[in-house]
């Protein structure tokens, strides 16, 4: 991939430095601050530990619903720009408003609500990588977005980190201010790409959006599309490992919280994940092309299947310094090559809906996740015992992209036998439609070309 990116390209990018910030926010400071809340409301560790996993898993099944159906009125005609500024808007102003001094359980719920608009947002973000850029150039681009995020990210982190830990401010005063700052950050990297973005693949506009866009939303399962089994079966696999990827996220401060582990240092061993992903990502990027990302996707698994069983028997804090670095080293990877995989192996003009339902898989996964970890948690009263269903999934995630990586490389070249024979030209084009809309794009320059 050419190391000059277009102006489209990078302001795509930027995005993804703006809500990593709440993203790193949600992961390490929240949780601290909400342990430290409710403890004022008389609520035990391993309870506010429960909590905190229940509202996680509440958010996703919640994205999981709405996901799809907001993802198919996204690939509507002019409609992917203004949904998407209008859920990002929405998670910017609830993450400012978490500053107003709330009770624990009103400031769950309202984290629930900016969570919620915050993973909307990334259905519409995610599904734009199909208008962005082309699809040769894809995984480079995926992956920058993930590097350039948890490096941008850190800025507003280690501002927030000194307000709270490094001022004699008190922590009712360090972490509204820190929450206002996330929020701005957030803003600034957005309004760019709301300004620059225009919709190339769409669907048709409808006079009854909603009703059709449920309809197209149901054909995905009920119609024969090129390289149908290939997605689902990927989609199976990808909610099975990523559902891992996303607990370990939402809950690794509070994991490590309820060990006994010092605030301070929880979040710099965080801070230091973010540092190592940088590189780790735009390197996962930079071999994709050469390794091809199916094969590093499958090394990824593996990589995160011995870190849920090391953390099984976790108890000192070295071992969760070690723990930040091994996620630090294949987070942005599988994160990325997951995301551009499946921008390459859907329809370009459905990306949209496509990206919707890869969130009941995704995200709607997570509640899973974080609901085996509350439950366990509480069952063993051991956050340790917490992992292991973790490590299982991971496991059999690892089984299922086996098996979908095949079906997708048997359905493409199946696609490019059929192109290269005499068939109809019309059975032709459909057999290859999803690769032709991206492949015979030119890349754009800025969005004045477009």
């Amino acid at each position: 991939m050419k190391k000059k990116y277009t102006g489209l390209e990078k302001r795509w990018i930027l995005y993804d430095v703006g809500n990593s910030a709440f993203t790193l926010l949600a992961s390490t400071v929240l949780p601290i601050y909400f342990n430290y809340i409710a403890g004022q409301g008389g609520v035990s560790e391993p309870d506010a530990v429960a909590y905190w996993g229940y509202a996680a898993s509440v958010v996703t099944l919640i994205v999981a619903i709405l996901g799809p159906v907001l993802g198919t009125l996204a690939d509507y005609s002019g409609w992917k720009r203004p949904l998407f500024f209008g859920a990002a808007t929405i998670g910017v102003v609830g993450c400012a408003a978490l500053s107003v001094p709330l009770p624990w359980v009103l400031f769950l719920a309202l984290y629930v609500i900016v969570k919620i608009a915050y993973s909307t947002s990334l259905v519409f973000y995610d599904s734009m990588l199909c208008d962005v850029t082309t699809k040769e150039r894809m995984d480079g681009i995926s992956s920058q977005g993930y590097a350039w995020g948890y490096i941008g990210s850190c800025i507003p982190f280690i501002v927030s980190i000194v307000l709270i830990n490094f001022t004699p401010l008190d922590i009712s005063i360090s972490m509204p201010i820190a929450f206002g700052l996330n929020a701005a950050w957030w803003l600034g990297m957005t309004i760019p790409l709301f300004r620059s973005y225009k919709q190339i693949h769409s669907v048709p506009r409808h006079s009854h959006a909603v009703r059709a866009g449920f309809l197209r939303l149901v054909s995905v399962f009920r119609d024969k599309f090129p390289g149908k089994k290939g997605i689902l079966l990927f989609l199976l696999a990808f909610f099975l490992y990523i559902d891992g990827v996303y607990t370990i996220i939402d809950m690794a401060t509070s994991f490590g919280a309820a060990l006994g582990f010092d605030t301070t240092q929880l979040l710099l061993a965080l801070l230091l994940t973010q540092v190592i992903a940088f590189p780790s990502a735009i390197l996962f990027g930079i071999l994709a092309p050469k390794v091809s990302n199916d094969k590093l996707i499958f090394v990824c698994i593996v990589a995160y299947t011995a870190v849920a069983v090391f953390a099984i028997q976790m108890n000192q804090v070295w071992e969760f310094w070690l723990l930040a670095v091994c996620v630090g080293l294949f987070q942005g990877g599988i994160q990325a090559l997951s995301r551009s995989y499946f921008a390459k192996i859907i329809p370009a003009e459905r990306s949209g809906e496509f990206f919707g339902i890869m969130d009941i898989f995704g995200k709607g996964a997570a509640f899973f996740g974080t609901l085996c970890v509350s439950i366990v948690t509480q069952a063993t009263d051991s956050v340790n015992f917490g992992v292991i269903p973790i490590a299982c999934l991971f496991v059999a995630g690892l089984i299922a992209f086996v098996f979908a990586a095949k079906t997708v490389r048997k359905e493409q070249a199946e696609r490019e036998a059929a192109a290269h024979g005499q068939e109809p030209v019309a059975e032709q084009t459909q057999a290859i439609a999803p690769e032709q809309a991206q492949d015979g794009e030119k890349t754009p320059t800025d969005e004045n070309e477009r």
